[in-house]
């Protein structure tokens, strides 16, 4: 079970601080602009949409009719075969013609403007906050990749079996390779933060570098 680490009062949210052990270090306040807000869903959806769409590559293509080898010559006489007639062997209808209404290469990117992407952000943020779901590690340093001290954290944090977004104020190689080798969890930098990642996991954990840095690029 995900313990109770956001707190909300009537002038500021918090969240619980964690050493990297796992033992608790007190509460950090988690900036109104990004976590107080109100959850637009269909906001949401648009940033999702975006999302999956720019990962698309769209190279899919088919040879059309007027592509494909052959044609020129009728394949068979009009009358007497007991045949469908046909005017060349390019025709769908044909083995080896080309495809009728087949995709073509196309560019799948959307844009939404700077203050929906933004609004979208606050609103997955809010989203985890309202959840309990946001805990911060006053720091994540590792000497070398050692997946087994990341996951004991996890485990003294009771998110061992949840599917944990691990934030970070700047790439860290070891915690990074580290985070890597864990099935439910996932690493990303502060300023590259998207609400796609927010909803595909159920907790947060914050590094206290990182959300520094989410207050210097998004709370403005």
């Amino acid at each position: 079970m995900t313990p109770d680490t956001t707190t909300t009062t009537t002038d500021r949210i918090q969240a619980k601080v964690y050493t990297m052990d796992g033992s608790p270090k007190g509460s950090a306040d988690l900036p109104a602009e990004l976590f107080g807000q109100p959850v637009n869903e269909h906001l949401l959806w648009m940033s999702v949409k975006r999302h999956l769409g720019n990962q698309r590559q769209g190279t899919a293509k088919v040879q059309a009719k007027g592509e494909v080898s052959g044609g020129g010559k009728k394949p068979f006489r009009q009358k007497g075969t007991g045949r469908a007639r046909q005017g060349s062997n390019t025709s769908p209808l044909m083995p080896g013609g080309g495809r009728a209404f087949g995709p073509k290469p196309r560019d799948y990117r959307t844009d939404l403007p700077r203050k929906q992407r933004r609004a979208a952000l606050a609103s997955a943020l809010s989203l985890r906050a309202s959840e309990s779901a946001v805990s911060v590690v006053d720091a994540l340093t590792l000497s070398a990749p050692k997946t087994s001290q990341v996951a004991a954290m996890l485990k003294k944090l009771g998110l061992e079996a949840k599917r944990t977004l691990v934030v970070l104020g700047e790439h860290d190689d070891h915690v990074w390779k580290s985070c890597r080798n864990l099935r439910h969890v996932h690493a990303t930098l502060a300023d590259r933060l998207n609400p796609y990642e927010l909803l595909s996991c159920d907790a947060v954990v914050l590094t206290a570098a990182g959300l520094e840095r989410m207050k210097e690029v998004f709370a403005r």
